[in-house]
C-alpha cells in the first residue's frame, strides 16, 4: 500500500444533503475493502473506504452535523444526523480516520487494492476484483505487531 500523497487538486467529498464536507488534500491512492460483521451492519452492505489518513491529511466542515458512535473501544464511525450518511471509521489508537469512498468522485485510476475481515465475508458479497486478501486475525495481528491494543 502507498504511503498519503499530496492531491493537486484535493478532493472534494460530502454526505448525501451536503451538510458535512471533506477535504483531502493528502491521501493514499486506491480503496480498501471491509467484509467484518459491525462494518456490514453499518453499512448495509461491504464497507468501502479511503485509506486510514492522520486528521492533518484533511479538512471536515459541517462538524455541528456529525453524529459519531463509539462501536468498540478500540473504533469510532461517524455519520451525518441530518442525512444518515455514513462517513467514517476511525481506528481510535492509530488516530486514523478511514472515509467512505462513496463520499467522493475518485480518480479512475484508484482501484480497489485490500479486503480485510474476509473470514467474515458472506458469499454473495464477493468481489471479483484480484487484490490482497486478509483475515481479521491476521488484521489484528499487524496492528499487534505495530503496537496498537485492543483492550
Amino acid at each position: 500500500m502507498a504511503d498519503p500523497v499530496p492531491l493537486d487538486p484535493p478532493l472534494e467529498g460530502r454526505c448525501l444533503c451536503g451538510a458535512v464536507t471533506v477535504r483531502l488534500n493528502r491521501a493514499k491512492p486506491g480503496i480498501e475493502v471491509c467484509h467484518c460483521d459491525m462494518c456490514r451492519r453499518w453499512t448495509g452492505g461491504t464497507f468501502f473506504s479511503l485509506h486510514g489518513l492522520q486528521p492533518e491529511a484533511f479538512a471536515l466542515s459541517g462538524e455541528d452535523a456529525v453524529h459519531r458512535y463509539d462501536s468498540s473501544e478500540w473504533a469510532e464511525r461517524a455519520s451525518c444526523g441530518r442525512c444518515g450518511s455514513n462517513l467514517w471509521y476511525s481506528f481510535k489508537p492509530a488516530g486514523t480516520v478511514s472515509f467512505m469512498a462513496g463520499l467522493f468522485d475518485l480518480p479512475a485510476d484508484w482501484k480497489l487494492d485490500e479486503q480485510i475481515f474476509i473470514d467474515e465475508m458472506p458469499p454473495h458479497t464477493e468481489l471479483a476484483a484480484d487484490t490482497p486478501k486478509k483475515t481479521g486475525a491476521e488484521v489484528i495481528a499487524e496492528a499487534k505487531a505495530a503496537g496498537f491494543s485492543f483492550d
